[in-house]
């Protein structure tokens, strides 16, 4: 584990002065070409420095926040859009390497404070904002899930693979929240919840677009969907625009997901992860159609439909997205190993901080 963090730290310094590379760059050059070009070395950096981690936690965290959301917004920023350039020609360096380094977005048009009780848009950003107390019962249950996974082999695989389901959602969100109340607290800018309580999606729509992992979908909104979407009106018409841009915004978002899953595992892909955002894609397409025939005359109740959905999601990926990542990859057992290893580490470092090394630790 200690040579572990030591290659995180070289890869993070080493992203650090890319990105301050990066800045300069856009101060100097205009949008374009020329810039695209300049910037095209640090995208192929950003996606080799993941090679050199082996955890599934360090290694993992961040190959997703370089290979795949740093590269997505300095594409962007090339360009002139994406939020490096949401902001101004003035952006601080600090705010620059933030906002590109980190799964972090801005809130769109924030309310002033005096109109929070009368804007729509306000009392949905807080109704999607969570309590510490929701973290904090969260943070409890993944150190049960923990000792729970102690006694797997007497317990029914199909209930392990419901906790690790639950095990996924819950670190991403807490720790994309922890992510998000730093860079709140300390830059003041108001920022978008990661989740948006998923598990209460009323269709396949409302799921990939407005709840589920809102910081991913942001990225691949301006990068893949907005332009495909552009390209596709012009052949198809405005009513069927939407379909080819879904299918190939759910494409991207496939192998982006298997290149990440190569970074921990490092084992060729079964592309059984493809098969479920594609297969998934399908159906969203197949979901606006009817959408669109019935026109509102009839849909089945909110209970019923999150049901329907949350459990079409679950069984999807039992069946396509958890295998590659449990048997090829090994997640569940490297995981547990790396909790256990990070718990040696921080032990040692305890005793070496605050006993000196002539002193007998008693256990």
């Amino acid at each position: 584990m200690e040579d572990e963090i030591s290659k995180f730290l070289k890869v993070w310094l080493t992203v650090f002065a890319s990105l301050f590379y990066c800045y300069a760059i856009g101060k100097q050059f205009p949008q374009g070409k020329t810039r695209f070009l300049l910037l095209l070395p640090i995208v192929c950096l950003f996606l080799y420095l993941p090679l050199h981690l082996s955890t599934i936690h360090l290694g993992g965290m961040t190959a997703f926040f370089i290979a795949w959301l740093a590269n997505f917004k300095l594409l962007l920023f090339a360009f002139g859009k994406g939020p490096l350039s949401s902001q101004n020609a003035s952006i601080s360096l600090p705010s620059f390497l933030t906002f590109a380094c980190l799964p972090i977005k801005i809130q769109e048009n924030p309310p002033p404070k005096k109109q929070n009780n009368q804007n729509p848009s306000s009392k949905m950003s807080r109704k999607a904002e969570k309590s510490p107390l929701n973290y904090a019962i969260k943070g409890i249950l993944l150190a049960i899930f923990v000792r729970v996974y102690d006694y797997s082999d007497h317990i029914h695989p199909n209930i392990i693979l419901f906790l690790y389901g639950l095990h996924m959602y819950f670190f991403l969100e807490i720790v994309l929240a922890m992510l998000a109340y730093l860079v709140r607290t300390i830059l003041g800018f108001q920022l978008e919840p990661p989740f948006n309580d998923p598990y209460l999606s009323s269709s396949l729509q409302d799921f990939w677009g407005r709840r589920w992992n809102r910081i991913t979908n942001g990225i691949l909104r301006p990068t893949v969907y907005e332009p495909t979407l552009n390209i596709s009106t012009h052949v198809m018409g405005r009513e069927w625009a939407p379909i080819p841009a879904i299918l190939a915004t759910f494409f991207v978002s496939a192998i982006m997901h298997e290149l990440i899953f190569y970074y921990i595992g490092g084992v060729r892909p079964t592309w059984q992860v493809t098969w479920f955002f594609i297969f998934h894609g399908f159906c969203l397409v197949i979901e606006i159609v009817l959408k669109k025939a019935i026109k509102g005359r009839w849909q089945l109740p909110d209970l019923i439909s999150g049901i329907l959905v949350v459990g079409f999601i679950v069984v999807t990926g039992y069946w396509l997205f958890f295998p590659q990542f449990l048997h090829q990859c090994k997640a569940d057992v490297r995981a547990l190993e790396e909790i256990a290893a990070l718990g040696a580490f921080v032990k040692n470092s305890f005793r070496t901080f605050f006993w000196p090394k002539s002193a007998k630790w008693v256990d």
